[in-house]
């Protein structure tokens, strides 16, 4: 009876959105006479921070404070088409569209500004604060409250844009139907270190180290946050959550969350994450967003690390203790591999 350390890896690389059906989504940008501007999407926020990073995206394109933008991710019915909140398209997708509404309503607004100024549009700047000056003359200045009163009520303008991004299907070639699914992918790499009881066949995760590429980090905050949720939820799926054996009959499956396990503070493990930046052609702002991948490698890295430090193969998910005292009993107990991750080989070439 003893508890057997391993360490696993996975890396993986993750398309961004679809390219099958155009994937589309819409934005629409508008200002009310206060010079807030409102973004209303029909791309749902649930709980990846879609609402900030639109809001971040809006502001920095149309030059005014964060504070002053509101998005409003409202239904299908009242909001702009989007294709849906799925395949880790949020960030790509709809921040592309939501920079083209922004730079539409941009030009209105300078336009307005430029008639109350009397100047030619092109002269003018914002300063990022709420206002709009002429550039190199910063006391000839307006705000953007100012302006959106003015193009409102004496102008008859109104400050607003409309954005689509749309990214053309994808030729199939044909002799060997090969096409292009994705225009950019997100990467990453995960390295997990487990503990395995070979007398209860629990599996302890001790720490994980990671690295993803997604792109330029447009709020690196919320991203590492998505990022260790993502693991933890990762985490769960390969060592706990389950509707088996009954799914997709609910008849005698899991009523409480006494019965379906999942982890609980007790069991996260420390977690080191780099952050890698390189912004995508397409990205806005260079952004891909980290999405569903952030939970993806941890299952097989789990699973690597109990085969190396047991010398088992589980291949069904979660690898419950029964799973893993199955297999101990099947290859007549632990057996790691000879050659431990990371260590030289037999013949003593170093590991690759």
């Amino acid at each position: 009876m003893a508890k057997h350390r391993g360490r696993g890896m996975a890396a993986i690389n993750y398309p961004i959105g679809l390219n099958l059906g155009g994937d589309p989504s819409q934005a629409l940008v508008h200002s009310n006479p206060t010079g807030k501007f409102t973004v209303a999407l029909s791309s749902i926020d649930l709980g990846q921070g879609m609402k900030s990073v639109t809001r971040q995206i809006a502001a920095e394109t149309l030059g005014i404070p964060v504070d002053d933008v509101y998005v409003d991710t409202a239904d299908s019915d009242t909001g702009p088409h989007c294709m849906g909140s799925f395949a880790s398209r949020g960030t790509h997708r709809v921040g592309n569209a939501v920079i083209a509404a922004a730079k539409e309503a941009r030009g209105v607004m300078m336009e307005a500004a430029a008639e109350e100024l009397e100047v030619d549009a092109g002269d003018l700047e914002t300063d990022g604060k709420g206002n709009i000056h002429v550039r190199g003359a910063p006391h000839r200045s307006i705000t953007v409250k100012e302006v959106a009163i003015a193009a409102q009520f004496r102008q008859g303008r109104t400050i607003s844009g409309r954005g689509i991004f749309l990214i053309p299907m994808s030729g199939v070639d044909p002799e060997t139907g090969a096409m292009k699914p994705v225009t950019t992918y997100a990467h990453a790499c995960l390295v997990a270190d487990v503990e395995v009881d070979d007398e209860t066949g629990d599996v302890a995760v001790l720490k994980m180290n990671s690295a993803y590429e997604l792109g330029r980090a447009l709020n690196p905050r919320m991203v590492e946050q998505q990022l260790v949720g993502g693991a933890w939820m990762g985490m769960s799926h390969a060592l706990y959550e389950t509707t088996e054996p009954y799914y997709p009959d609910r008849d005698h499956g899991p009523s409480d969350f006494n019965e379906y396990l999942m982890p609980g503070p007790g069991d996260i493990a420390p977690h080191d994450i780099a952050v890698l930046e390189r912004p995508a052609a397409d990205g806005p702002f260079g952004g891909k967003g980290p999405g569903e991948m952030c939970a993806n490698p941890v299952l097989p890295a789990v699973a690597n690390a109990i085969f190396n430090a047991v010398g088992i193969r589980i291949d069904e998910l979660p690898i419950t203790p029964e799973k893993v005292l199955r297999g101990l009993k099947s290859q007549g107990g632990a057996k790691p591999p000879q050659v431990p991750f990371g260590g030289p080989k037999p013949n003593g070439a170093a590991r690759p």
